[in-house]
């Protein structure tokens, strides 16, 4: 009996800790769609970043825990993503990165490893790709101008995990022939974005107010791409996320001035 009541607690507590770092959500309108599906491309930045940082031995930010929660909230907003939509060209969409996201999952789940970490980058930026896709559709579906600027305010937040992730990698002393050039396009779409939403008529105060904080931030990565000095992964992980933390803020409030 007591075998059988350890086996059963056992049970109970692998299902509660599964659920624990899930986050489904329900879907409340188009808008709300287009915001949770550009989450989704953060996100494949952000478990790069994670991964890179636990691999590197740098428990700054707890990113072992951070990396099961991402994982977690992927999943279960696709999955989300997935049962609102009643488009079909959108539903195809979502079954191809769920096919895509298993074997990355599995790589993810294991102890990070130098010599994997390339073909993993490959497979996130493809996941990345079509999580793009998605969020342009879901743009497109609200059939308004403003499904665009939630669209381009949500990709900041992965141009923000996307910069770290690549310094990151620099930092582990993975080899990236092509490292100046995703870091500079990643920079380049970054400022220029920010500049159009700048410009937004749908601005209110409180946006200005958080695109100037995210202005400031964005220099740092700017004086850190013209140095040729080596900056703590620390400090790169922490200013990352607090572009994300206020172009999260902005991306939900342009969600909710469409609203009104």
């Amino acid at each position: 009996m007591l075998y059988f009541f350890k086996i059963f607690s056992r049970y109970i507590f692998i299902i509660s800790l599964f659920y624990s770092y899930g986050s489904a959500i329900e879907i409340k309108n188009p808008y709300h769609a287009v915001d949770v599906a550009g989450k989704q491309r953060m996100f494949t930045q952000r478990m790069l970043k994670d991964y890179t940082m636990i691999g590197m031995n740098n428990s700054f930010g707890n990113p072992s825990e951070d990396l099961k929660k991402i994982m977690g909230e992927f999943e279960d907003h696709l999955q989300s993503l997935h049962d609102y939509t009643k488009n079909p060209k959108i539903k195809k969409s979502t079954d191809k990165i769920k096919e895509l996201w298993l074997p990355i999952k599995k790589v993810l789940s294991q102890k990070p490893d130098k010599g994997h970490v390339g073909k993993l980058q490959e497979s996130l930026d493809e996941l990345l790709s079509l999580s793009n896709d998605a969020t342009h559709l879901f743009a497109k579906d609200t059939g308004k101008s403003a499904g665009k600027i939630v669209d381009m305010s949500g990709r900041q937040r992965m141009l923000s995990q996307r910069m770290a992730s690549l310094y990151m990698l620099k930092v582990w002393g993975v080899n990236d022939e092509k490292f100046k050039e995703k870091m500079t396009s990643a920079m380049t779409l970054f400022k220029t974005s920010l500049e159009t939403l700048e410009k937004s008529t749908l601005n209110t105060d409180e946006i200005n107010k958080l695109l100037g904080e995210v202005k400031k931030s964005f220099m740092f990565f700017e004086i850190m791409n013209k140095s040729n000095s080596a900056f703590i992964p620390a400090l790169i992980y922490k200013k990352s996320n607090d572009i994300l933390k206020n172009m999260d803020t902005v991306t939900r409030l342009y969600v909710e001035v469409k609203k009104k």
